[in-house]
């Protein structure tokens, strides 16, 4: 795609990266097939292709209106279109870039302000965000239907695995999951502790900076980052850690690109491409002991497995991490009867806060993902990020877990040593 990017743009790093990814652009609108947003509205100008002609016209110098701030809200970030094009464009950073220009020049309403700013103040604070949560399931009775289904349970922790191992990984200490599902932690320690590898949380920690990123508060995703590269560094210098374990898939993806978020930071470029380096989801640590998995609960009788599921890969994990059934043969090594389902690719509408910012659109595409999800029955939902999890299980009364805790109850039930 030619551009001619305007002057107050061109000279900077997010025109030089928007230029880049322009011109990948060859107009094919392979895209389409795959936009959740499209699929439900059928407008060109909520596709990923109708978004970037938008954003090439702002960058160019057209002025930027409270329509093309509109149809850029709209997206869900799920970057279902980096997947299926066939060029590579990187519409996810484009994205970004363009919705924090839009941002700039054309002022949101004073609701729309005040509800983004809570977002980005209470969940991204563990101990805010925890009060708020309790303080909502304590008067849940009073609160709108929709907002109630929200406040979900919390599952059993379980005892925390206390053994010290030589091999030691660096887990995140997030932000809405340590609150929301605190087991999903614990399970992923344990399954961990099984095989001789010992989880620690860095003192200093916390959100990985997704939230405020793709709320447009790029400086403030920026802080974080910085915060949690500085609190693991001491770990990765001398060598007392192999890896950092990130169990939420949308935070995984938001580390992984800490690399190229820092690339121009002369202070913390290098550190943030080895963080990026040794970041890692729960199973490509777990796929290479697949073999012991299975032997783990080999001869266990069926009726003591939970077997009948259905997984639900997050975009984060398909499109962001770009990790496609390694889950899913984790768990058929442990028996797990995985059922089909339809559209794996499409949106659940979680996408972070979008169920809470495009509340609409997001029920319509759960509706949809529950619809192909429950089709054949399953006992039990799993997904791999807090997000997704919390939301699909505002909708139906199956069980919807974090996959890694379904592992660690397989484990358990099984044989405790090989």
């Amino acid at each position: 795609m030619e551009t001619r990017l305007a002057q107050w743009i061109q000279e900077t790093p997010q025109g030089a990266t928007a230029d880049r990814i322009l011109r990948a652009c060859v107009h094919c609108g392979f895209c389409l097939a795959t936009c959740p947003t499209y699929q439900i509205l059928g407008d060109e100008l909520d596709s990923p292709r109708g978004r970037i002609y938008q954003i090439k016209q702002v960058l160019e110098g057209a002025e930027a209106t409270r329509a093309t701030q509109t149809h850029l809200d709209r997206c869900l970030t799920c970057r279902s279109c980096e997947t299926t094009c066939p060029s590579g464009v990187e519409y996810g950073h484009l994205v970004d870039i363009g919705r924090a220009i839009v941002d700039e020049r054309v002022p949101r309403p004073w609701g729309e302000r005040l509800s983004r700013w809570l977002l980005r103040e209470v969940l991204t604070r563990r101990w805010l965000f925890g009060t708020a949560l309790r303080v909502g399931r304590l008067v849940s009775w009073a609160l709108p239907r929709a907002l109630r289904a929200k406040l979900a349970t919390p599952r059993a922790i379980g005892q925390a695995p206390a053994r010290e191992h030589p091999r030691k990984v660096l887990l995140l200490n997030g932000c809405v999951q340590p609150v929301m599902q605190p087991s999903i932690d614990t399970a992923t320690a344990r399954v961990l502790d099984s095989f001789g590898v010992q989880s620690i949380l860095a003192p200093g920690s916390g959100c990985c900076g997704a939230i405020r990123q793709h709320l447009g508060d790029q400086p403030g995703a920026l802080a974080q980052a910085r915060r949690n590269i500085d609190a693991w560094w001491p770990y990765i210098e001398s060598g007392a850690v192999e890896a950092i374990i990130v169990n939420a898939s949308g935070c995984g993806a938001m580390v992984r690109e800490y690399g190229q978020l820092f690339a121009r930071d002369s202070a913390y470029a290098h550190k943030a491409q080895r963080i990026t380096a040794l970041t890692r989801d729960p199973v490509e640590v777990l796929t290479p002991v697949m073999t012991e998995l299975s032997k783990r609960v080999r001869g266990l009788p069926p009726a003591r497995r939970l077997r009948a599921v259905a997984f639900q890969s997050p975009c984060t994990l398909q499109h962001g991490l770009k990790i496609r059934g390694e889950v899913e043969k984790v768990l058929a090594a442990l028996g797990a009867d995985l059922l089909p389902v339809a559209e794996p690719h499409m949106c659940c509408g979680s996408a972070g806060t979008y169920s809470i910012v495009q509340p609409q659109l997001s029920q319509s595409l759960r509706e949809r993902k529950l619809a192909a999800l429950l089709e054949r029955r399953p006992e039990a939902v799993l997904s791999a990020n807090i997000g997704c999890i919390a939301h699909l299980q505002a909708g139906t009364d199956v069980p919807v877990l974090h996959w890694i805790e379904w592992v660690d109850q397989a484990l358990a039930d099984g044989p405790t040593e090989p």
